[in-house]
């Protein structure tokens, strides 16, 4: 044999007869074209009609010792669904040796990188090969693996790491050449099949293990996937950058999304920003909730000389790119560095929408860490202007907290402040800081709503129907589900739509998951239901009784739940009174003048500190459920929950769709939904109500 094949033929021979000692495994493979044919003259060739089969030259001896267990080997690795997989490539090119005639015809038939991660393989034992081909039995090309733990098992072996970062390296520099037109483009050829799927493996590798030099070349790679290099607007490849934000939803880091949005915002094909758009919203809850990257992302000013001009990137608050000469700041780019520095201009941009994206998902990371069972690295962002605007506890002796604003205690624990852990008159200690101080913290923090288990909850075992039973509309239902990382299924009497949509959200790190049962109602309608709450236990979920589940837990998903109701019911929209079908009559007068909510509660709490600021405070009153607005023709009721009115004496409804919003410049502690500007801007129309003009509500007045 030593004649006739080449070392790493031999191992491979090796391989098959080893494997091969019980042929009842493996069905006979005649169908199947890895042809040992003919006398010893050791020539090799590509069969044309199939270009991973390989046709040898042995002697009979060669040839009777080799080609069945060959056939029952290729059967076993190739079903017809992998028949593209590196496992094909190392067969036909470890039963040729790598010999110099084959190795350039498999780069040219299945890419330079598929071959690359043949060679990798090629140096494994056959106890890593088994477990590998394995693997791609769940991991095919253009979706991900749904064996667990694939990424960091090939991290693991021998030499793959180098091939993930390699393998990014030749595709970007193909990319590029393509680009340069040194190399010729083929509309969506970039890149074969195999490679398209290598790439994603060394993507997801990369970004499970956080690589440092991942940026960059990731960074390059998509962008350069994203252009069309002629005027046809015809991709590179749209495979490999639609594997690469499936790699990203699985192993989310901020530069990674980072790159992603650069892409949708600088292509010119049509339907690549809207598929991108459908993974962000999967992608942002995903890296909110990975806190251990979302913590080292850049703060401070970025100060840049353009000409006789400077920019200013500032993170203090919104992120703002403004432009100065000397210490005057400028409202707009000068028109001396538009014309003579529009490359830096449009660079500068980008930088400033990567700064904001960035902040806005530090934000999300820091709200999702609330809920967690243990304390993400908050050190990291010591002096952030995230972190400035925001409530802190430090553990000064054991079991003793003490809240601040900022980070500023030195080397002693560290979490964030709650309200549900603070005392009643503390969390109005730090409401009054907040208003007095008019800051705008990046999340409601010291407004933050509190939902403790009430005795009928408890004595229900494991659910919750506090907010059950409302119509609720099911479209913006289903859009803020995304907003806040529940996922749900999308309901509807169409084919493959679902009659149950049970939006759920992962907690405390995915140890915790909260349901909230729904229904369609009607067309566009969903019905709500039961809240209940599953914990992970032993690989799988058991239902928990609402006293088992953790108070931050419980608190969080019911807020989460309340927003939704807040926003979505019918009882918002006050037209419904008059144009909603007379079986929701009742529950719409109902749910649009009951019981507060505890979102409502809240919203009562901050109206009571700002109308005393306002030109028309001597002319309100709060009560339980309403601000009270005494106009000149009439006295009306606000409610704080709906934001719909009523006017004495008989509590007739008066519908005004929207109002201006004269206190523009009053100062908002918080504005999740927009009923706290809603109801001051109503509040303000009616306190001198003899000045208004519109017909369709001075009709009203005078009924």
């Amino acid at each position: 044999m030593s004649g006739h094949l080449s070392p790493l033929a031999s191992r491979l021979y090796d391989l098959i007869t080893g494997i091969a000692k019980d042929p009842t495994h493996w069905p006979e493979a005649s169908r199947l074209s890895v042809g040992l044919v003919g006398l010893g003259s050791g020539r090799i060739q590509v069969c044309d009609d199939d270009p991973i089969s390989v046709r040898y030259a042995l002697d009979e001896h060669a040839r009777q010792r080799l080609v069945a267990p060959a056939r029952e080997l290729v059967e076993f690795l190739l079903p017809d669904r992998v028949r593209d997989h590196p496992f094909t490539l190392l067969v036909a090119a470890g039963l040729a040796g790598m010999d110099a005639e084959v190795r350039p015809r498999l780069a040219e038939e299945h890419g330079p990188i598929a071959v690359a991660e043949m060679d990798v393989l090629l140096g494994w034992d056959a106890e890593r090969r088994a477990l590998f081909r394995e693997a791609l039995g769940g991991w095919t090309y253009y979706s991900a693996p749904t064996l667990s733990g694939v990424p960091e098992w090939l991290s693991g072996q021998p030499g793959y790491l180098e091939f993930a970062r390699t393998a990014l390296e030749m595709a970007g520099a193909r990319v590029a050449a393509i680009h340069a037109g040194e190399i010729p483009y083929k509309a969506e050829k970039a890149f074969d099949a195999g490679e398209t799927s290598a790439i994603g493996r060394a993507v997801r590798i990369a970004l499970m293990r956080d690589e440092p030099w991942l940026p960059e070349s990731l960074d390059a790679l998509v962008r350069g996937v994203a252009v069309a290099p002629t005027a046809a607007k015809t991709l590179p490849s749209q495979k490999v950058l639609f594997e690469i934000a499936r790699a990203v939803e699985e192993h989310p880091t901020p530069e990674a999304v980072a790159s992603l949005y650069a892409a949708r915002r600088i292509t010119r094909h049509a339907q690549v920003p809207r598929e991108l758009d459908r993974k962000f919203k999967r992608i942002e809850p995903a890296l909110a909730d990975r806190l251990e990257v979302a913590f080292r992302l850049p703060d401070g000013r970025v100060r840049q000389a353009v000409g006789e001009h400077t920019a200013v990137i500032s993170t203090d608050g919104e992120v703002e790119l403004s432009w100065w000469h000397g210490d005057r700041k400028l409202k707009t780019v000068p028109a001396a560095v538009r014309r003579e520095h529009p490359e830096e201009v449009k660079r500068l941009r980008e930088l400033a929408k990567q700064a904001r994206q960035r902040q806005v998902t530090l934000i999300r990371a820091l709200e999702a860490g609330y809920a967690g069972e243990t304390a993400p690295p908050y050190r990291r962002l010591e002096g952030h202007p995230v972190t400035d605007r925001l409530i802190w506890e430090f553990e000064v002796s054991p079991g003793v907290w003490r809240a601040e604003l900022g980070l500023t205690v030195p080397d002693v624990p560290v979490r964030l402040w709650h309200p549900a852990r603070a005392s009643v008159e503390e969390v109005r200690a730090w409401r009054e800081v907040v208003q007095g101080k008019e800051l705008r913290q990046p999340f409601k923090q010291a407004f933050r709503e509190i939902y403790l288990l009430t005795p009928a909850e408890e004595a229900s075992g494991d659910h919750s129907d506090r907010f059950a039973e409302h119509v609720v509309d099911y479209r913006r239902l289903r859009a803020l589900f995304k907003q806040r990382g529940w996922k749900s299924n999308f309901m509807g009497p169409w084919d493959g739509g679902y009659d149950d949509g049970d939006g759920r959200r992962l907690l405390a790190g995915g140890r915790w998951r909260a349901t909230l049962e729904h229904h369609l109602y009607d067309e566009g309608l969903a019905v709500t239901g039961r809240v209940h709450f599953d914990r992970l236990t032993e690989g799988g979920w058991r239902r928990a009784t609402l006293t088992e589940v953790p108070a931050l837990v419980f608190s969080e998903a019911m807020r989460d739940v309340d927003l939704f109701v807040a926003v979505t019911s019918i009882t918002l929209d006050p037209r419904w009174a008059d144009h909603g079908p007379d079986r929701l009559q009742d529950y719409w007068r109902t749910g649009s003048f009951g019981e507060l909510p505890p979102s409502a509660e809240v919203r009562r709490d901050a109206l009571s500190r700002l109308i005393g600021r306002t030109a028309i405070a001597d002319r309100c009153t709060i009560t339980d459920r309403f601000l009270v607005v005494r106009g000149d023709l009439r006295t009306y009721k606000i409610h704080l929950g709906s934001a719909n009115i009523l006017m004495e004496p008989n509590d007739a409804y008066l519908c005004i769709v929207s109002a201006r919003d004269p206190h523009a410049r009053l100062f908002l502690p918080f504005e999740e939904d927009g009923r706290l500007a809603l109801i001051l801007s109503k509040a303000f129309l009616l306190a001198n109500d003899g000045a208004i003009t519109d017909p369709s509500i001075t009709r009203q007045l005078r009924a």
